[in-house]
């Protein structure tokens, strides 16, 4: 499978959004995705993360055939689950660490931290049952349930894949009500409802699948599409924007709130979203493609590239950032914008330069059991 520096670059990005996203008064903050469309890097990363399961399905079951793609995602969904357990049990204890020094924070809930000691052995089973999901790992709850899906759903999505796309609409439809029956710790079920994201995460498998029959026969209609595309984006775009400027802009909101209706919910993943991401997704494809790779080819891009290429590795090192970039903004306080900014350019760097780490050495303990096989030899 060729790699796409593109993709790469692009879930670089989300990540560093996330990151800064997570960090209430960062500098840099109000210059993320979310600022300026009505998606934000949790989509984009959702949305991405399919396109490459897509295509690794594909290389995989052509190469190895249909079991090993199969054992391959089963595999790829305990390692996520993984993730979230032990990465909530880091994270419990970074925060702890934090508050023992008079560090206060608010990106996460200060209760982790005094769970992590008063009772490790509970906070480490309701994590291993995903009965809570800590607020910035919240997002790797449903990225178990899918990625365990993908076994037994994909073959359903390759065989038929109109159907496939119909029933994954009807669930959608129904999403708010199918959560409230799963058990979690917060009523009303998991925070990102599994039956709504399930639709942009089949979406982006789905391209990943079908992209080589299907762009041939959208092309010679991708003026219109880009058009269409465009127009969906800019419609978002001008929701997020005209609620920045208050009272000056009520017109333009209530005029288009008669197109969107009421609230636009993340959860559980509201159509308006959708259609935006899946519009912009189109525009990075085909009219922008050429722009997306020179980009992705120069010096910050490959830098996003690497990031990207870190994965979940990646994701866990920027949740902690996060937790610690909040903490050293917040202390000491009323911190003027070029210290606030000097955390965020900080916490971009090191999120680099972990992932770089990760891409030559492989993880910590990875690297520790290379180290002892070397001294053996």
């Amino acid at each position: 499978m060729n790699r796409l520096i593109a993709l790469d670059m692009l879930r670089g990005y989300a990540l560093v959004c996330i990151m800064l996203d997570h960090m209430p008064i960062s500098a840099l903050r109000r210059f993320t995705l979310a600022n300026f469309a009505i998606f934000d890097a949790a989509e984009l990363f959702v949305l991405l993360s399919g396109f490459l399961v897509g295509m690794v399905w594909l290389s995989v079951e052509t190469k190895h055939g249909r079991r090993a793609a199969q054992w391959r995602f089963a595999r790829r969904a305990f390692e996520v689950w993984r993730a979230l357990v032990f990465g909530g049990l880091l994270m419990a204890l970074v925060s702890a660490g934090l508050l023992a020094l008079d560090m206060d924070h608010t990106a996460i809930w200060h209760q982790y931290a005094v769970w992590i000691l008063e009772n490790p052995v509970g906070f480490f089973g309701v994590l291993a049952s995903m009965w809570l999901q800590p607020n910035l790992l919240d997002v790797l709850a449903v990225y178990v349930i899918l990625l365990a899906s993908v076994p037994v759903l994909v073959p359903l999505l390759l065989r038929h894949p109109i159907s496939f796309a119909a029933g994954s609409f009807a669930l959608w439809c129904f999403a708010p009500v199918l959560n409230a029956f799963v058990p979690n710790h917060r009523l009303g079920g998991l925070l990102f409802n599994p039956f709504g994201w399930q639709m942009l995460f089949f979406s982006g498998i789905a391209m990943g699948l079908f992209r080589k029959q299907v762009m041939p026969v959208l092309m010679p209609h991708r003026r219109l599409l880009t058009i269409l595309s465009a127009g969906m984006f800019a419609f978002g775009s001008a929701i997020v924007i005209a609620a920045k400027f208050g009272e000056p802009a009520l017109p333009l909101r209530d005029a288009l709130r008669l197109v969107y209706g009421g609230e636009i919910g993340k959860w559980d993943l509201d159509g308006t979203r959708y259609m935006a991401i899946m519009g912009a997704s189109w525009l990075v494809a085909v009219p922008l493609a050429g722009i997306m790779e020179r980009m992705a080819a120069s010096r910050l891009g490959t830098a996003l590239q690497q990031i990207g290429r870190g994965g979940l590795f990646s994701f866990l090192a920027c949740v902690l950032l996060s937790v610690m970039g909040d903490a050293f903004q917040m202390n000491p306080l009323d911190q003027g914008i070029a210290r606030r900014m000097a955390v965020d350019v900080w916490a971009m760097v090191a999120l680099w330069w972990i992932s770089v780490l990760w891409l030559t050495f492989g993880a910590p303990w990875q690297l520790s059991v290379r180290f002892r096989r070397e001294i053996k030899a």
